[in-house]
């Protein structure tokens, strides 16, 4: 069966799944966290070699302050928690967005964690973190315009040349996205790189989500026929 060699994952549900069960919305984010190490370590197992997940919104800081802060926390401590580990499983991080507004500690942590992974090989983790699809379009455009400025002879760029402007370039396109928690939209979510993926979305709530779930949602890519504006 065919596989996805890119998947992005949109986690939607932490906070429904808290509520539903009488509990803070941070603990469902903390329990979010926990799929998220399952996530790595059964992609590793099946051999997928890249995933894109939305941790942060450029949307997001519209949040309560509260929960930004416990977001973050969270995120500090599934770094310092699992580092180790995803050295050892062979999991490179990297990110997508500006996360010069991110908190020190939380940059401090993500750029250790960034070159210590560096040279692993068997799953690269992109964290998209104040990341917005629009937001990359708009950075990359202004970014050639910038380079362009003043020249006698104004250049158009090739998308090749476009596309290195964006966040991770290196990363292939996005085979399968996937959001969970019953929504049915893309969020502003790697809208260039998600030209031509599959789409598959579940009623399930982002910490519901197993390994099962992703197994499912690999099949359904399987079986679906990928024509690329062919025949």
């Amino acid at each position: 069966m065919k596989q996805p060699k890119h998947i992005a994952v949109i986690m939607d549900g932490n906070g429904r799944w808290a509520t539903a069960r009488g509990l803070k919305r941070s603990e469902g984010h903390r329990a979010g966290t926990e799929t998220v190490d399952k996530l790595l370590e059964h992609l590793i197992k099946i051999k997928i070699p890249y995933v894109s997940l939305y941790a942060f919104s450029t949307e997001n800081w519209r949040r309560p302050r509260a929960e930004i802060g416990a977001l973050f926390s969270l995120l500090d401590e599934f770094i310092k928690t699992r580092l180790t580990k995803m050295i050892a499983n062979g999991v490179r991080i990297v990110t997508s967005g500006d996360i010069s507004r991110l908190p020190k500690k939380t940059r401090e942590l993500l750029a250790d964690a960034i070159k210590k992974t560096a040279r692993n090989k068997k799953l690269t983790a992109n964290f998209c973190l104040n990341y917005g699809a629009r937001d990359e379009i708009h950075r990359a455009a202004v970014s050639f315009a910038e380079a362009e400025r003043g020249k006698k002879t104004i250049r158009i760029p090739t998308e090749k040349q476009f596309r290195k402007l964006l966040w991770q370039p290196d990363l292939p396109d996005v085979d399968l996205l996937v959001r969970t928690a019953g929504e049915l939209r893309l969020s502003n979510f790697m809208l260039y790189q998600a030209a031509y993926a599959e789409l598959v979305f579940t009623d399930k709530t982002w910490p519901d989500f197993s390994d099962a779930d992703v197994d499912a949602a690999i099949a359904e890519f399987g079986r679906r026929k990928r024509k690329f504006g062919a025949l």
